[in-house]
């Protein structure tokens, strides 16, 4: 998975931008990126030589945006498929976030599933009063796929300096203090929607990436840990293998959504 790619390059915010938490990290980075141009130029035909699927990560701060990185990434080989970041803010419309409203967030995503052939994944943002509103929105809209959860709204005072400690104020918090919440939201957008679900939020080890798949994703993202094991989502990914292997469970698909109650026959 790419880091978030936008039309133009961005520098993103100016630090202080990272702060680690008790259990997790807060970060408002600002989508720094060198742009859909340089990276299908310059890093994609190096990605290309790696033995793994390439998903792109796309935001905007506009529809037509979205739409023009679609199609760029639409055309160029390697890219398996697209992950729309929602967690944006709609210059057209006040600076109103788009996946924070059901319906712009049915009309971005619409426009970019018109705008490429690839398989096209919505990234959720908790940041709202009810995950199953906007997931049905993002299926309505023409997602193939979602992926959820994306950061919560935090910050961190400096009680010394009696300021907050990230530039931008408040940032993106990550990491396992928001594993209860991100498996929750699985949970019932699994029983909302009938599209695969890719399970992110806090996962260190392979039971971590198990609650996820119990709540019904299909597969996980690991981020934060790699802060702390630069081969964080490998030790998952062996775990899982030797976790299924002790347990005789032939594939993790056997696994996928039966953490849910049965219904009665």
């Amino acid at each position: 998975m790419t880091k978030g790619l936008s039309p133009r390059p961005r520098e993103g915010n100016p630090p202080p931008r990272i702060v680690e938490t008790p259990a997790g990290m807060l970060n408002t980075i600002g989508l720094q990126n060198v742009g859909v141009d340089a990276f299908i130029r310059d890093k994609l035909p190096r990605l290309r030589g790696y033995d793994t699927l390439v998903i792109a990560n796309v935001f905007g701060e506009t529809e037509a945006e979205y739409v023009e990185v679609c199609r760029k990434l639409d055309q160029a080989e390697g890219v398996a498929a697209i992950e729309l970041n929602v967690s944006c803010p709609n210059t057209e419309q006040g600076g109103m976030i788009f996946g924070n409203d059901a319906t712009a967030l049915e009309a971005i995503t619409a426009a970019s599933r018109k705008a490429t052939r690839l398989p096209l994944i919505v990234k959720l943002s908790p940041n709202v009063t009810d995950i199953r509103e906007t997931a049905r929105a993002a299926v309505d809209g023409g997602a193939d796929i979602l992926s959820l959860v994306n950061t919560f709204v935090g910050m961190a005072i400096d009680v010394e300096r009696r300021r907050p400690v990230l530039k931008k104020v408040c940032g993106g918090l990550s990491g396992p203090a928001i594993r209860p919440l991100a498996v929750w939201m699985t949970w019932q957008v699994r029983q909302a929607v009938d599209v695969p679900l890719i399970g992110m939020g806090g996962i260190v080890t392979a039971a971590d990436a198990l609650e996820f798949i119990l709540a019904g994703a299909s597969a996980v993202q690991v981020g934060t840990a790699n802060f702390i094991h630069p081969d964080g989502s490998i030790r998952v990914l062996r775990e899982l293998e030797d976790w299924l292997a002790d347990r005789s469970v032939e594939t993790l698909a056997e696994l996928i959504g039966s953490g849910h109650p049965k219904a009665p026959a």
